[in-house]
């Protein structure tokens, strides 16, 4: 009878004694298996002893390489049921970096895409009468790939040309695995990502024709999954790629179909679906950038054709013929007109856009407002050359303003930042959405002129009260341009004083020499309440994600300072924690005595190891490291700014360093002048007690409650 499978025979040696052959179950656990080994030569003190190849690797073995190795070999196997159970079990253990790191060691990346390639395809024979367990076998092939790709242990540049090709066409089936079809999405995603190369390989074998319909479905991780492989092509594509991808998209109706089948939809939306919606925007606008740094060209007649568009459409006038009148009479009757249009140079407005930005783009957005909104644009420009002209809003350096405006508020030319999920629906309504939201704007700026009783010299005034019209009604985030226009109408320049009278109350302003005095004495105690506060933050501890290529993985590490402010604990975990992860189940450690200094932003190692995609803004501000013993780092990317700064103002504090975070500013600020206020307080014959009043005991009984059913 031939011994069952878990039973490896094993030569294991020790230095003076002669080597023993032992017969060892692979199910016990490795300590069990080392108090065995040691207890037949009688050594003491099992728990220091570990098993270690005697190969030219000379690795020691762990639980997880007893593990990666077993794994190995059971999906290899012949039996159909053993080969899901092992797939299933991999796809679950290759979460874990120590695993992962012993499995890719027996070139497991490699025997999973040969899987893929080729070693499904005998069992695509068998789909139409076992296809639940196909599906299930593909699943858990790729979710295990996906795993382990993450941890950033393999080069995505490695793979073929033919596993492209075949994840590819796993997208472009129409009725595919759920499963199969979200790990072959992030996949694709993660390869474009990660490679400029990889990005050419899956462009040409996926078009956004095959991607339209799975936004089409139900179910939102697929629609997620879909966006997030659309941003990557949208992202990696080269400069002069981008507007004729966007052209495509535009044909595909994507806007209409993301509106109607995700804004719109009966589902909540989720984070990650709002971040890929935020990231789809970000890179839509940023296709304004040419033309918001393109400078106009004064001797270019096709440019200046659209200024002589702009005076014909607002005057009424066709363009005379060169025979009409003097050159004089001419040059003087279009000195006027382009006054009346509001430009500051008269004799020749091409000048006024060669300012970058907002370049031609202002252009473009004066143009488009003159065509389809040609009531409301000759309204506005006779409107204004009627008044005097001192009162006059002037509209052309009005809209090349106001376009510079919309282009920061909408950060057009920013990468998306990584964490946020700040997209607008209503920029997802119509396919101009950024002309119409100058169009909407610029007829807010001329109301507001007029509420203001504005003069030239007050032109600066009103854009800013423009701009706080603009970012307030932003901020309920309109699922229309309606609705945005509706938000604007309440937002008069009359209730915009109110709202910051009603803030400036709440800031009151203590400049006289005694007050400053005050606030200089009592400001260290304060700083040390704050650190306090920072400290115990530290000891309640924070959960980290782990950020790598692919956003969609839910890796998390947990860090708290211990209660006796000498070490940091910190350690993996599966998912994230409801409340505090208790010390002991945090494997590792880092005494404080050990911290050399806590770096931030560029100067981390972990981001000077990110690509280009990961170096935008929001990440840098979001990333510390410490630096300890021989330089070695622990690397932390906070989960949000708050965190940022409680942690570096915690760190610092306790290496006995300023704590310099906007926070501890901000705090400083509203903690002092609250002490201020009540130090402030006319208390004249009222006796302050030393300690607070006693907590009431209980009432015997609640009958007194009154009940308001």
């Amino acid at each position: 009878m031939p011994a069952p499978a878990d039973i490896v025979k094993v030569a294991i040696e020790w230095p003076g004694a002669f080597p023993k052959l032992m017969e060892i179950d692979q199910k016990k656990p490795l300590s069990a298996i080392i108090k065995e080994v040691c207890e037949g030569w009688n050594l003491p003190n099992p728990e220091t002893f570990a098993l270690q190849n005697a190969d030219s690797t000379n690795f020691y073995i762990t639980e997880k390489a007893q593990m990666a190795q077993q794994l190995h070999e059971r999906i290899q196997s012949s039996s159909m049921d053993m080969k899901l159970d092992a797939l299933k079990d991999l796809a679950n253990s290759s979460r874990d970096i120590t695993f992962a790191q012993e499995f890719i060691n027996l070139d497991g990346i490699s025997l999973l895409t040969q899987m893929v390639e080729s070693g499904t395809e005998r069992y695509q024979k068998l789909q139409k009468i076992m296809k639940p367990c196909f599906g299930d076998l593909l699943s858990f092939t790729l979710t295990a790939f996906v795993e382990l790709m993450d941890h950033g242990i393999v080069s995505w540049d490695t793979f073929s040309v033919a596993f492209i090709k075949k994840i590819a066409s796993y997208v472009c089936k129409s009725a595919m695995d759920t499963a199969v079809l979200q790990r072959s999405l992030a996949i694709l995603e993660s390869m474009v990502l990660n490679s400029q190369d990889l990005y050419q390989k899956v462009a040409q074998e996926i078009t956004i024709g095959q991607l339209i319909p799975h936004l089409q479905g139900t179910d939102q991780d697929i629609q997620t999954y879909t966006i997030a492989v659309i941003n990557a092509l949208f992202l990696k594509a080269p400069e002069e790629k981008r507007q004729e991808m966007a052209h495509i998209l535009a044909q595909k109706q994507l806007r209409s179909i993301i509106l109607s089948n995700v804004i719109r939809s009966n589902k909540p939306i989720n984070d990650e679906m709002a971040h890929q919606l935020y990231v789809l925007q970000v890179l839509t606008f940023n296709l304004l950038e040419d033309r918001m740094m393109t400078k106009m060209d004064p001797q270019d007649q096709a440019q200046r054709d659209i200024i002589f568009e702009l005076r014909r459409i607002a005057f009424d006038v066709e363009c005379e013929s060169n025979n009409s009148g003097s050159i004089e009479k001419r040059k003087s009757m279009y000195t006027r007109d382009y006054k009346k249009l509001g430009f500051i140079n008269h004799v020749n407005p091409a000048v006024d856009f060669t300012q970058i930005p907002p370049g031609m783009l202002a252009l473009d957005n004066m143009l488009y407002f003159a065509r389809h909104h040609q009531d409301a644009y000759i309204r506005i420009v006779l409107e204004n050359s009627s008044r005097e002209d001192k009162h006059e809003c002037p509209f052309g350096r009005s809209s090349i303003e106001l376009t510079k405006m919309l282009c920061e508020i909408l950060k057009v030319g920013e990468l998306p930042s990584e964490n946020c999920h700040d997209f607008h629906p209503m920029f997802f309504t119509h396919d101009r959405s950024f002309e119409e939201f100058f169009c909407i704007c610029i007829q807010l700026l001329n109301k507001t002129w007029k509420e203001m009783r504005a003069t030239s010299e007050d032109f600066n005034k009103v854009m800013q009260v423009v701009k706080e019209q603009i970012t307030r009604a932003l901020t309920i985030k309109p699922n229309s341009l309606d609705q945005f226009k509706s938000r604007l109408q309440n937002l008069s320049y009359t209730e915009i004083l109110k709202l910051r009278q009603s803030e400036r109350m709440n800031q009151e302003d203590f400049q006289s020499r005694p007050i400053l005095e005050l606030r200089e004495k009592i400001q260290p105690e304060i700083m040390e309440l704050i650190k306090q506060q920072r400290l115990n933050r530290l000891c309640e501890g924070t959960c980290f994600r782990k950020i790598s290529s692919r956003r969609r993985q839910d890796k998390f590490w947990y860090c708290r300072l211990s209660p006796n402010h000498k070490v940091l604990h910190y350690g993996d975990l599966e998912e994230s924690p409801q409340g505090e992860v208790p010390h002991d189940s945090l494997q590792d450690k880092l005494p404080v005595a050990d911290i050399k200094a806590v770096v931030t932003g560029k100067d981390c190692p972990h981001m000077k190891e990110k690509g280009a995609l990961k170096q935008n803004k929001e990440v840098l501000e979001l990333a510390f490291s410490v630096l300890y013993e021989s330089d070695e780092y622990l690397n932390f990317i906070a989960p949000d700014k708050h965190e940022y700064c409680v942690w570096t103002d915690g760190l610092n504090a306790l290496l006995g360093k300023e704590m310099t975070s906007e926070f501890t500013r901000s705090d400083m600020d509203t903690l002092l002048n609250m002490e201020m206020k009540l130090r402030l307080l006319d208390l004249e014959n009222i006796q302050i007690p030393e300690v607070p009043p006693p907590i009431p005991k209980e009432p015997s009984n609640y009958d007194f409650v009154y009940d308001c059913n």
